[in-house]
């Protein structure tokens, strides 16, 4: 099982490479490596989008700098965007940027990028996880972030709690996962975030090394267990 690889998105044709060598020696890696080659670029949002998942508006770039960004404000019609790695993790590497506080002429990304509009919701509301085992609906978890700061991670100050979700918006994680090319992976993250029309968007889904916030979710462990002693027999 994947655990705490926190760097591969700085390492990710070697991390696979690992990966896939333990694979051809016969040994079940989870979730397996043509899950995580399909999940570690972000471009993967594209083919949920395709298969019916509700996403975020993206534009997609090989690299980006002020010029991109203003196309970007001004493409959304909104005064604020966010710009993320294409294969990141953790809010690194993240920046946000208003029109009226555009990067310098001379800034670069330095890596392939996303730019999405930001989303009003994330620092009003907050953002919602749900976590699913082998497909099915284990827990799931209210984030939000600090005051004036829009990242929800801890390493920002965020924090979470608790949340059932209503019926609706579970409704609209698992056709996330329905929207899978795969079948279902053992363990995977939905991450969402309301768009200002109401409905819960993908903002991503992890299913790498995600963390799974099992104080959110106590029975986790022992759903983990049996389905994983399911597999190996």
């Amino acid at each position: 099982m994947l655990g705490t690889a926190w760097d591969y998105q700085d390492h990710p044709e070697e991390f696979l490479a690992r990966l896939e060598a333990l694979a051809a020696r016969g040994i079940a890696v989870c979730n397996p490596p043509e899950i995580v080659r399909w999940n570690g670029d972000k471009k993967y949002l594209q083919d949920l989008s395709a298969r019916g998942a509700v996403t975020v508006p993206t534009l997609w770039h090989d690299d980006v700098g002020r010029g991109e960004i203003a196309a970007a404000l001004a493409h959304f019609g909104t005064d604020r965007v966010v710009v993320k790695r294409q294969v990141g993790a953790g809010g690194l590497g993240q920046h946000s940027f208003r029109v009226d506080d555009l990067p310098a002429a001379d800034w670069r990304m330095g890596h392939a990028a996303m730019i999405q509009p930001f989303l009003p919701a994330v620092v009003e509301e907050g953002e919602f996880t749900f976590v699913f085992i082998d497909g099915e609906f284990s827990h799931g978890v209210h984030k939000q972030a600090a005051p004036g700061e829009y990242r929800i991670q801890s390493l920002y100050g965020g924090w979470e709690s608790d949340y059932t979700p209503a019926p609706a918006d579970l409704a609209r994680a698992q056709a996330v996962v329905a929207a899978l090319p795969f079948d279902n992976p053992l363990y995977c993250r939905i991450d969402m975030a309301r768009l200002p029309g109401g409905e819960l968007a993908v903002m991503e889904a992890e299913m790498i090394e995600p963390y799974l916030y099992p104080e959110q979710g106590p029975g986790m462990g022992a759903a983990l267990a049996a389905v994983i002693a399911r597999r190996l027999a």
